[in-house]
């Protein structure tokens, strides 16, 4: 395979051992640019900077490999990637992640990982979302490592593939060996119900932390990303940006018919 010039960015900030997992991914086939939030942006999905300055910087570089940190969110960061970094060449593929926790579900509309892969997909490369069913700074991403390289691999492999292309990669949190495979999915249909917990601070203001569980719409269902990791599979599920509804949009028609 002809080494490549691969995108990597995430949510998490250009410090997290996630982003250093996801450059190892990409260091297999090819030249490597990070440009990553220099902060956690975690829950951004598709949000840009508008109204603020943006600060880029570079942290390091090595051959093969240079990455910089953005002031911006995941979504600004593979906007300066493209329409300026890397403006004059031609990116093969991009990689967000690796994700502290899972994306799956509806999770994938909140995330800013898959919100900064989407974008990345709308480039005309293919854009991978990897993420690991593990929340924790310091979670072992030896797993979602090795089926990283096997997703890149065979995306990068596959030239019969149509753009745009968008997966969203889920990675159980356990060993490599214990993992029992990959299964492609569509999206689970769970939602979160969340609960705001009211404080007050040492002046008597009120304040709100957000909270929440996820509820699993279709627990028996076993074509889904939900089933998928809690059955020990990574889930591989392609997504796309188009919300459009199309079984309603059918009996829309004959509801409100088509009138000018």
């Amino acid at each position: 395979m002809n080494r490549k010039l691969i995108l990597v960015t995430n949510d998490d900030g250009y410090a997290s051992k996630g982003l250093a997992a996801a450059v190892e991914v990409a260091r297999t086939f090819g030249r490597v640019v990070v440009v990553a939030p220099e902060t956690m942006q975690s829950g951004m999905s598709q949000a840009i900077t508008m109204y603020s300055p943006l600060y880029l910087r570079r942290i390091r570089e090595e051959e093969e490999l240079c990455v910089y940190a953005f002031s911006g969110t995941p979504v600004d960061c593979v906007k300066m990637a493209f329409d300026y970094l890397l403006r004059d060449e031609r990116v093969d593929l991009v990689i967000s992640g690796i994700n502290h926790g899972s994306n799956s579900a509806a999770n994938v509309l909140y995330s800013g990982t898959m919100g900064a892969a989407i974008e990345g997909s709308f480039y005309g490369c293919p854009a991978v979302g990897l993420s690991l069913d593990d929340h924790s700074a310091d979670a072992d991403f030896t797993g979602a490592v090795e089926y990283g390289r096997r997703i890149v691999g065979e995306v990068l492999a596959a030239a019969e593939l149509p753009l745009p292309l968008c997966l969203n990669v889920n990675v159980p949190a356990r060993p490599a060996a214990e993992v029992k495979g990959i299964r492609l999915c569509r999206q689970n249909r769970g939602f979160w119900r969340e609960e705001f917990f009211r404080r007050e601070d040492p002046r008597g203001r009120e304040y709100f932390w957000l909270t929440g569980d996820f509820v699993n719409g279709e627990p028996e269902a076993e074509d889904t990303d939900e089933w998928a990791l809690s059955h020990g599979y990574v889930s591989v599920v392609p997504v796309q940006a188009d919300l459009t509804d199309y079984r309603q949009l059918e009996r829309l028609r004959c509801v409100l018919g088509d009138r000018v």
